[in-house]
């Protein structure tokens, strides 16, 4: 499991290679949540996921990316919200060794 660093600002976008992928991730509020949209070599992953608190990301094989993410809320079990990026809710990238040792399908 590896901590991928977000700000605590309504939107953001930022590259970082996770799993031998060149991964873009944005991160972007909106009136009902926290969303994600995930590029991998500029190729559109997912797109406007809601991020909840322990709900997995990608969740589908089906789109041949290596691993999966999810936010953590550190203090309860509330959803994620922009003004506690970083201090409250954490954001990590699942590996699939980690996936496995969780018992969910990488």
């Amino acid at each position: 499991m590896q901590l991928v660093s977000l700000k605590p600002v309504p939107s953001q976008t930022l590259n970082v290679a996770l799993g031998s992928q060149q991964c873009s991730l944005k991160v972007y509020q909106r009136f009902y949540g926290l969303y994600v949209d995930l590029y991998v070599n500029n190729a559109l992953v997912i797109g406007g996921v809601v991020g909840q608190n322990l709900n997995r990301i990608v969740r589908s094989t089906y789109l041949n990316f290596v691993g999966d993410f999810i936010f953590v809320d550190s203090q309860g079990l509330d959803d994620p919200a922009y003004s506690d990026l970083g201090s409250r809710f954490f954001f990590f990238y699942l590996t699939p060794t980690d996936l496995g040792a969780l018992g969910l399908v990488g």
